[in-house]
């Protein structure tokens, strides 16, 4: 439904009450302001009362307003420019402590994450990593923040691990010259969407290679072409895009990787502890 929830209300436009079809019009004319309006919010600029809005979001078939709001959210967040966010933004966060809201906002999409997380499929995930030949760890604009996160742990745990670099298109399909049916490529891809990445997974898909997709939801575009897919609501904050439930997720991927290699991974640490201390890379706290 968060497809084409703008359809949905054209359709059904006829059957509105009055007051229905004003709140109709409005997220037809202004769907990128009202995906950030509280339903209170939203009946006072149009005129109708609270339980209005929510009377409507049930007519379209929403389990309550915050459903709808969220089907709107989704569908805007790859079309929105910098600009259009911030705009957004100033609705959302108009009359609130900025810092409460953001945190309560990203506590949010945590609570949503782990009560919608598929158990099977991020094992399915972590059988896959495992039996790869080779791993490679693509992310690009602001998911290249995760993917470096993901693989500086990752090379920790594994010798076969591939950051791809993405400074030029061309660099990147000579860095996957070598990748085949053995191998996977975790794919992490957040709104909006490169086609950088889109054109990469294509690339890996042609070339056999398994499809490991981070993403925000079973529509993406690498989701779709996905062998497996981990999903993380990743909330649009103004012109930030937050990513604290993407990195909860690689955590967790993180964890269940080094779980399943058991003393494998112990013996990799205690090795690199020997290491850092032989070197001094932490130093030492001096004693008071």
């Amino acid at each position: 439904m968060a497809k084409n929830i703008l359809h949905t209300i054209e359709i059904n436009m006829s059957g509105f009450s009055k007051g229905q079809k004003r709140i109709a019009h409005y997220i037809l004319e202004n769907y990128d302001k009202a995906a950030f309006m509280t339903a209170s919010k939203l009946g006072k600029l149009v005129g109708v009362s609270e339980s209005t809005v929510v009377r409507f979001a049930a007519e379209l078939g929403y389990d309550g307003y915050p459903n709808m709001q969220r089907a709107l959210q989704e569908m805007i967040r790859s079309r929105l420019t910098s600009t259009q966010r911030i705009q957004a933004a100033g609705d959302q966060f108009s009359g609130q402590n900025v810092l409460t809201a953001v945190v309560q906002s990203d506590i949010e999409k945590l609570r949503l994450m782990a009560s919608r997380a598929d158990r099977g499929e991020f094992e399915q995930v972590v059988d896959k990593i495992m039996a790869a030949k080779h791993i490679y760890i693509l992310g690009v604009r602001s998911s290249s923040f995760v993917a470096g996160y993901l693989h500086f742990y990752m090379h920790l745990l594994f010798e076969n691990v591939t950051l791809v670099q993405t400074s030029a298109a061309g660099e990147i399909f000579e860095q996957l010259f070598r990748i085949g049916p053995d191998d996977v490529i975790i794919a992490i891809s957040f709104p909006r969407y490169s086609q950088i990445t889109v054109n990469t997974v294509k690339f890996a898909q042609d070339r056999g290679a398994s499809i490991i997709a981070v993403t925000d939801n079973e529509l993406s575009p690498v989701s779709q072409m996905a062998d497996a897919a981990l999903l993380a609501p990743c909330e649009m904050l103004s012109f930030v895009d937050s990513m604290v439930a993407p990195l909860s997720l690689m955590n967790a991927l993180l964890i269940a990787l080094a779980s399943r290699m058991g003393t494998d991974a112990s013996k990799t640490f205690a090795e690199l502890e020997d290491i850092w201390n032989a070197y001094g890379v932490f130093g030492k706290m001096d004693d008071e």
